[in-house]
């Protein structure tokens, strides 16, 4: 009984600290919606390239529908061993937008992807540079809207959250359950620019202005770092930039895993953000995500057993913002299915994968292993 009263305050006292992350979503602001066309030539897109042949042909057919704003598409091509370069000399050859480039070797103590962006960086002549993952799937207003949201909202670079395409029902199920313990941690995105470090950022859509990003270091500061996005954002912060974190859901989809198994190894291995992160941090995200998602359920169930039902009222309260917080994040997802309902139920999963990537970071990726930074 001893336990189970510890374990209920430490729960009100972890609870407490989500329902304020939470309740910063009031000032959300709207999501981006497709607007009036930027300045012709106003924007570079790199797009770094490694082993995509079955992710970069819609990215590129998306992107050759942009208007005249998108003064180049970039592809730098990381030593590919698959159709890579193939698809996108095929694009290149109807739209003269489109430039495939020669990844130089890799320099020593450098990740692939930041060493392909940086050489995109290098190359790119239009005033912002706009970043996209292969696997992105952008409507062709996605540039012109992210432009619009820079300049109107004062912020000096910006990340955009997608929305999610599910492949499986068990990629269904797991997904928002891993998402979730993001938002539980660092909150949901607003419209003031960010200013504090504890924060995250989608490395699969990042807007730059290019001279001031270039003079800055680009991505040289984060070049060991297999969680780049998180730690350039808050690097980012650090060196005071307005940050902007949008919604971008109804102009971007991204579909990042083929199934359940390759969530849970790729996505989980930077879930922790390990090398981001500091150990108390991630210490201290375990034990709330714990306390507010794995462990509702069984202490319910404890508290009626052992006959004290005030005991649960904590954990039935947390259980009701989780179901009214997945009906929120309904619209991420691009058509999920009836299956997305049953995702709460990987609650417990999604917290044992973000401790484990705290405890085992994993740093291999397409084929290439990496040496612990520092």
């Amino acid at each position: 009984m001893i336990i189970l009263w510890l374990l209920v305050g430490l729960q009100i006292a972890a609870g407490a600290v989500v329902l304020v992350r939470l309740a910063r979503g009031r000032d959300r602001g709207r999501p981006l919606q497709a607007g009036p066309a930027a300045r012709a030539g106003s924007i570079s897109i790199v797009i770094p390239a490694r082993d995509e042949a079955l992710r970069i042909g819609p990215l590129l057919e998306a992107l050759a529908r942009t208007g005249p704003s998108v003064r180049e598409i970039i592809v730098v091509d990381d030593r590919s061993k698959d159709g890579t370069r193939a698809i996108v000399k095929g694009f290149a050859a109807t739209d003269q937008r489109i430039r495939l480039v020669k990844g130089a070797k890799r320099a020593k103590g450098w990740v692939g992807k930041q060493h392909a962006l940086q050489q995109g960086l290098a190359l790119a002549a239009a005033p912002w540079t706009l970043c996209l993952d292969a696997d992105a799937r952008p409507d062709p207003a996605l540039p012109d809207a992210l432009l619009a949201a820079a300049e109107t909202r004062g912020y000096d670079a910006l990340t955009a959250g997608p929305r999610f395409a599910v492949d499986t029902v068990g990629e269904t199920i797991l997904h928002p359950a891993l998402l979730a313990t993001l938002v539980y941690r660092f909150g949901p995105p607003t419209i003031a620019p960010v200013k504090s470090v504890r924060t995250v950022a989608n490395g699969q859509c990042l807007l730059v202005p290019t001279t001031r990003f270039r003079l800055a270091g680009g991505w040289e500061p984060v070049a060991a770092n297999m969680t780049e996005d998180v730690a350039l954002a808050r690097h980012l912060v650090r060196s005071g930039w307005n940050l902007g974190l949008v919604d971008a859901a109804p102009l971007l989809v991204v579909d990042m895993h083929a199934s359940a198994g390759e969530a849970w190894r790729e996505w989980g291995r930077s879930l922790a953000l390990p090398g981001v992160a500091s150990g108390t941090e991630q210490v201290l995200d375990v034990i709330t995500l714990t306390l507010t998602m794995a462990l509702p359920i069984p202490l319910v169930i404890a508290a009626l057993w052992m006959g004290s039902p005030l005991l649960a009222i904590p954990s039935v309260i947390l259980l009701a913002v989780r179901l009214v917080f997945h009906a929120a994040l309904r619209p991420t997802y691009a058509d999920p299915g009836r299956a997305y309902w049953l995702a709460p139920l990987a609650d417990p999963l999604a917290v044992v994968r973000v401790a484990w990537s705290a405890l085992r970071p994993n740093r291999s990726w397409r084929g290439r292993t990496y040496a612990r930074s520092g």
